[in-house]
């Protein structure tokens, strides 16, 4: 075990293990979560690349500040991925060259032409890719000739198995990695709504972990298989030190934490996004419908109140999702997200995970993961 010290703050990390992905190593077991639209690009994934973890650059409409987004929001996304890695890099490096975390991207399985994505994120030379919303089934084909390490996201020991069992049958081959992303978590969820309901009453989270426990075992049975090292890394609603040291002893060997890092100051949203998660009560957290149909968490603005009464005219389809109908949706997701991580908070979309009540300060990347491993 390395044991993590830094002079003058008077604190310690609690004894850990770096994360080891093949080859590659973080020194800390930490992921920051994928967050879009725009919430973390280069400046929040190269920060926490640079404490040691693996920060990871959300690809969602990714370039919508590139000026021919409105008309070419595929090249625009593409062209900024790359932009957006090199920078975090140059974030992320110590004065020698070096880094003591990794870095990459989440794009989710639902994007439209995803293949086209996951191409360009290992072109660009990610160290890692994170896939959920979506069953990556055949995310190994897209990364095939490249050292980039790929991990699916499940929230089940099915959806885990089905994933890895495809993998293997059709790429002989499995994850770098897993991430099991419970109910706790923020944006689009891999549950039901019935699911979701039960939240809150007396043994959930206990019933969770034994959940989490399946899918760890699952992924133990192909470490054997094909005698490898998987890391599984827990992820949805953790926030502090305990719940980190709670993961551990569910057998995960890292915890991916999103929705804290948004109150920081290298978070890439406005000053207002990040404020609406300060103000945020937990009666301010709902469970909503996405356009896409899926459950997503959020928080309650007066945009979720008209959208109550009423559809948004949609008179612009930027192509985000695969199965998002602009005859259909209630509203544009892309120019929902965009309008609130540039600061319109009443009149855009603002996902969170259900941990949001806590944050009452804005603080720095540093200082969160003291509170994770400290």
């Amino acid at each position: 075990y390395r044991v993590f010290a830094r002079k003058g703050t008077g604190f310690y990390y609690m004894n850990i293990k770096p994360l080891q992905i093949g080859e590659k190593t973080a020194a800390l077991p930490l992921i920051q979560g994928g967050m879009g639209v725009g919430v973390s690009l280069s400046g929040l994934a190269g920060a926490v690349a640079r404490e040691g973890g693996i920060g990871v650059i959300s690809t969602a409409q990714i370039g919508f500040r590139e000026p021919d987004f409105p008309d070419n929001s595929k090249e625009a996304n593409l062209r900024a991925m790359v932009s957006e890695l090199k920078q975090a890099k140059k974030i992320a490096a110590k004065a020698d060259g070096s880094c003591d975390g990794l870095i990459g991207y989440n794009i989710m399985t639902a994007t439209r032409d995803y293949p086209d994505y996951v191409k360009a994120a290992a072109k660009a030379g990610a160290d890692v890719i994170i896939s959920g919303a979506g069953l990556p089934v055949d995310m190994p084909e897209y990364v095939k000739g490249t050292d980039t390490k790929i991990a699916p996201i499940a929230s089940s020991e099915k959806a885990a198995r089905i994933i890895l069992k495809m993998w293997d049958r059709h790429y002989k081959r499995t994850a770098d990695f897993l991430i099991i992303e419970g109910p706790h978590a923020g944006g689009h969820l891999g549950f039901s709504n019935e699911e979701l309901s039960h939240i809150g009453e007396k043994g959930f989270d206990f019933s969770y972990d034994l959940e989490i426990q399946k899918i760890i075992a699952c992924v133990r049975g192909y470490e054997k298989k094909f005698q490898t090292s998987i890391p599984v890394i827990l992820a949805g609603g953790i926030m502090n030190a305990p719940q980190v040291r709670h993961a551990f002893s569910l057998g995960a060997d890292g915890v991916q934490v999103a929705t804290p890092f948004v109150t920081t100051e290298e978070c890439d949203a406005s000053e207002a996004f990040k404020q609406a998660y300060v103000n945020a009560r937990a009666e301010d957290i709902e469970i909503i419908k996405s356009p896409v149909g899926m459950p997503a968490r959020a928080i309650r603005n007066a945009f979720l109140e008209k959208m109550r009464l009423g559809r948004e005219n949609i008179t612009k389809c930027y192509r985000c999702l695969e199965k998002c109908n602009p005859k259909e949706a209630p509203y544009c997701i892309t120019q929902a997200l965009i309008r609130s991580v540039q600061g319109d908070v009443e009149n855009g979309l603002i996902f969170c995970g259900d941990n949001v009540q806590y944050l009452d300060r804005i603080s720095t990347v540093s200082q969160v993961i003291r509170g994770l491993f400290a």
